[in-house]
């Protein structure tokens, strides 16, 4: 009979292995498609990964941190670093999977040089990308910031603005759906591939390989370690996830490990 038992609880262990769930929040591209490509894999060592989709930078962290998701694929860690201080929440980075560099586009020029006085610019509104977008334009000698190496800058740290650039600060998610608009807008690589934009050719200037907003995978501090969150995280790494990032993406996401 002990032995019936042993080999019951050893069934049902392997049972609720193998329906081991882990919910992840990812923004549509590239976050969601690399989810769904290492899928497969993770579902052969027992993990059934759910991805649901996120229009917006605020959401997936808010819903990893009252626990209705278990983590969150969609951001760098400067960001997290000031949603944490500024919600009093204590997401951590479990590991960096790739970096999105940031990049300008216009459909009025075509280079930068073109652009007239009294452009206007539009910019990511959250404090990192908004910051990172000015260190751009500073970059490509635009404007020129109190602090040229500060990457919380606003508007407001603007110290030399040559051409009067009329900069407009909107929520990332909208910048591609004003590009029209505008004369440039600083859009996030993760949303400028969702509109049918090509990092590599279409951006008048693009962050370099060395930028420090590598995206990372989110989760909180009591599951970090989870034996799935852990596999999740070697599936990020595996050789044949770069291969994919670098065939899809075509340096437009460029892998980080």
């Amino acid at each position: 009979m002990k032995r019936l038992f042993a080999a019951l609880a050893a069934v049902v262990a392997l049972s609720a292995q193998a329906n081991d769930t882990l919910t992840v929040a990812a923004t549509a591209v590239p976050h969601a498609e690399i989810l769904e490509f290492v899928k497969p894999q993770l579902a052969k060592e027992g993990v059934d990964l759910q991805v649901k989709v996120f229009s917006d930078y605020v959401q997936p962290n808010v819903q990893v941190a009252e626990k209705r998701m278990d983590a969150n694929f969609f951001q760098h860690q400067p960001y997290l670093d000031e949603f944490n201080k500024g919600k009093g929440t204590d997401l951590v980075a479990v590991t960096g999977v790739h970096l999105e560099p940031l990049g300008a586009y216009s459909t009025k020029y075509k280079k930068l040089d073109e652009l007239p006085g009294g452009a206007t610019v539009v910019i990511p509104n959250d404090a990192t990308n908004g910051g990172r977008a000015l260190l751009l334009l500073q970059k490509a000698g635009l404007i020129k910031l109190k602090d040229n190496g500060n990457i919380l800058s606003t508007v407001k740290d603007i110290a030399e603005n040559p051409k009067d650039l009329k900069i407009r600060e909107l929520e990332a998610a909208t910048l591609p759906r004003v590009l029209t608009q505008v004369d440039l807008a600083l859009i996030n690589t993760n949303y400028a591939l969702a509109a049918k934009l090509d990092p590599t050719k279409d951006a008048l200037i693009i962050e370099g390989g060395d930028s420090p907003y590598v995206n990372i995978l989110v989760a909180r501090p009591d599951n970090k370690d989870s034996p799935a969150m852990l596999k999740l995280a070697a599936a990020l790494h595996s050789p044949e996830l770069k291969q994919f990032i670098t065939d899809k993406y075509k340096g437009a996401v460029v892998p980080a490990f």
